[in-house]
């Protein structure tokens, strides 16, 4: 299945150990690779939404690589409706292991950056400022440490977590998340 020419919203992006490109399709809600003449290809989409639709209905945002391949994304919400995201930005959002289609983490504030280092599931919490991971065995979210602001963008380096942070935002798509 092929989608024809269109707009995207690309907010994240990885190469898998075999050379293809994958990267989050934000706004149709999928991960997807090139194609040789249209916008992209459609690899995988969330078990909750009803279709791909250029209506950035969840906010698919985040993809981590595990041996190689694409292995969880991250999502600011589980709605199936048109911008439904926005008013769920506070406590929806979700990892999922695209894998097996389940919901490993939920009830986190506008996740972003999911990386797999050192066996452990790393992301930012960043509608509250933290950083941290998932606990593999129970699905919570644990704690490293808060940065005041706003995070995206992550690696490793050694052992050292090198990440974005911008100064707290205050319109449309930030207010009502907790104050810092």
């Amino acid at each position: 299945m092929w989608i024809g020419f269109s707009d995207l919203d690309i907010h994240d992006i990885a190469v898998e150990a075999g050379g293809r490109v994958v990267f989050v399709n934000t706004k149709f809600g999928c991960l997807a690779t090139t194609h040789d003449r249209d916008s992209f290809t459609p690899l995988w989409k969330p078990p909750f939404l009803s279709k791909l639709a250029g209506e950035d209905r969840c906010h698919l945002n985040g993809l981590a690589l595990e041996d190689g391949k694409a292995s969880y994304v991250t999502a600011v919400a589980t709605s199936d409706a048109a911008d439904g995201w926005r008013d769920k930005r506070r406590d929806w959002g979700v990892v999922i292991d695209v894998r097996d289609d389940r919901i490993v983490a939920s009830g986190l504030s506008m996740l972003h950056s999911p990386r797999i280092h050192h066996g452990r599931l790393w992301l930012h919490d960043s509608g509250t400022g933290r950083f941290g991971s998932i606990d593999p065995a129970s699905g919570a979210f644990v704690p490293l440490t808060f940065c005041p602001g706003y995070l995206r963008g992550l690696a490793f380096v050694g052992d050292h977590a090198v990440m974005g942070l911008s100064r707290p935002r205050h319109d449309k798509t930030f207010a009502g998340l907790p104050s810092r």
